[in-house]
């Protein structure tokens, strides 16, 4: 390694020391119990609710996945994602937040999402647990392989070490933090690291700009690319048979900008829709302190979200402008976060960028380890298995799951042609159909029963996966993003199959009652 090398990973190393110091700081308070290890006591601050709910949500393709989609067909796909995952968090804090901090409470007060709603309905087989729990296993897998793809994409684009070995290093990195300081630490570190995240993003796309000759010259330079700045059209890089994207005179080609619809438009926003059922993000409602400090963490949030993701694309803008030819594939892409960082900043500095980046990774990976654990420790072990199990064997098991679901993501992320992006894509649609109907019946219509629930959330996993392997392949207007599909189907499965059958039992109704009438004690 060069000096600038050795000076870019002395700054991530101090930058991993501090997230490991705070995963000690953390560790006697998080190992207490179980509820304090998985929710942390429900004592989060409204600034630590807002900042980790964003961070764990965002991870890493926030700074590779958004910009290298923009960076590779312009701005539609890429605005109209990020506008839609606005809209959504918006919504989600003003209708979800507080109602589900007060119904976990009154369930029982649970202390997972699959708890949350077995409690809900009062169940005694225990059948929607289970099935939450399943799927929260097989989704959340998913999601940390993407994480483990962003760092070994980060580490061997950065050190030129081969990409499996670092991939291997960044997940062995973020399952000994995970293990060490459970939610509590988890928490704290993302509060820090979006602070990072955002500092990064920001940092990059001013110098990116002043580089670049200011914003009307990268906007004048973009309109040269057809469809490349446009709301309703899309670059169409012209690619050879490996799909790089063909060069001549020293510029990249495209062909003729690609028709982008209303359709297409309402596809793309449908990833706002999956807030409503992300794990991570809905445990935060559920562990802040106070329910009517959740007005104070909306707004944080919305600050945080809305400036992040709109420097993500245009950063995307600006790395097409400044290095036309540096990342000729799809999946180079998403690199070009790394390339500006490291082009732009004197190397200490770059560092510390790029640790933006790797914060983004951990805040996520973590959060979806640790839920994944719980998952099956506490809902499906304790709660199915071994009813009687103690406080101990649990978190024994929480860690024995972390290492298991760790080793089955570092399989699925072996492949370095991966794309963030479209992995991303994938858990994203499956947690928001099978979770983000069946929340929002949950809190809000009364007359949903738990073969309802089962439905929904049967059916919305299944067509996520129907629509993505089978009905896309049709194209045309079926090559919507599987979303927006599962989540209609999903939602009209809960009804129909609620109205068919038993309604709910006098003591479901009257939980519902006190929560809609802000009753519950302790919320």
């Amino acid at each position: 390694m060069d000096g600038n090398t050795i000076q870019i990973l002395i700054a991530m190393v101090i930058y991993m020391a501090v997230v490991i110091g705070i995963g000690v700081l953390y560790a006697k308070r998080a190992n207490k119990n179980s509820e304090a290890y998985f929710l942390g006591g429900r004592s989060l601050g409204p600034w630590v609710t807002a900042m980790s709910a964003e961070a764990s949500d965002m991870s890493g393709w926030l700074l590779m996945g958004l910009p290298g989609v923009a960076y590779w067909c312009g701005l539609a796909d890429a605005f109209w994602t990020a506008f839609g995952l606005a809209v959504g968090t918006y919504l989600n804090w003003l209708i979800v937040s507080k109602r589900l901090r007060r119904y976990s409470v009154r369930a029982n007060n649970s202390i997972t999402l699959p708890e949350f709603f077995s409690n809900r309905f009062r169940e005694k087989n225990k059948t929607i647990m289970f099935l939450a729990a399943a799927f929260i296993l097989i989704f959340f897998t998913v999601y940390a392989a993407s994480c483990f793809v962003t760092c070994g994409k980060l580490f061997s684009t950065l050190f030129g070490a081969p990409y499996v070995s670092m991939m291997i290093v960044g997940a062995v990195f973020v399952l000994l933090y995970t293990l060490l300081g459970g939610f509590l630490a988890e928490s704290a570190s993302d509060f820090m690291q979006a602070i990072v995240m955002i500092i990064a993003l920001t940092l990059i796309v001013v110098l990116g700009t002043v580089q670049a000759g200011g914003i009307g010259a990268v906007i004048e330079n973009s309109k040269q690319i057809p469809g490349f700045l446009e709301f309703f059209g899309l670059a169409a890089p012209a690619l050879d048979g490996n799909g790089q994207q063909l060069v001549e005179n020293g510029k990249p080609l495209f062909g003729a900008a690609a028709d982008y619809g209303f359709l297409t438009v309402c596809s793309m926003m449908a990833w706002g829709l999956g807030y409503f059922g992300m794990p991570q993000v809905l445990l935060r409602f559920m562990a802040i302190r106070k329910e009517n400090e959740l007005y104070r963490s909306r707004r944080i949030a919305m600050v945080w979200v809305v400036i992040s993701l709109a420097v993500a694309v245009f950063i995307g803008i600006v790395g097409r402008q400044l290095y036309p030819v540096a990342h000729l594939t799809k999946p180079a892409a998403e690199n070009i976060f790394i390339t500006l960082a490291t082009t732009s900043l004197p190397p200490i500095l770059a560092g510390f960028v790029m640790a933006g980046i790797l914060a983004a990774t951990i805040s996520s990976s973590d959060s979806y380890l640790l839920i994944a654990a719980s998952a099956f420790s506490k809902n499906i072990f304790q709660g199915i298995c071994k009813k009687n199990a103690t406080d101990k064997q649990v978190m024994i098991i929480t860690r024995v799951t972390l290492l298991v679901l760790a080793l089955i993501g570092i399989v699925i992320a072996l492949d370095e042609n991966s794309v963030i992006f479209q992995i991303v894509s994938f858990a994203w649609a499956g947690f928001g159909a099978t979770f983000g109907p069946l929340m929002l019946f949950s809190l809000f219509w009364k007359r949903t029963n738990k073969v309802g629930a089962i439905a929904g959330m049967v059916s919305g996993a299944g067509m996520v996966f129907l629509w993505k392997l089978v009905i896309s392949k049709l194209g045309g207007v079926f090559a919507i993003y599987e979303l927006l599909p599962a989540f209609i189907f999903s939602s009209i499965c809960i009804v129909v199959f609620s109205l068919l059958t038993k309604a709910p039992s006098k003591e479901i109704e009257e939980d519902f009652d006190a929560v809609r009438a802000g009753t519950v004690e302790n919320a």
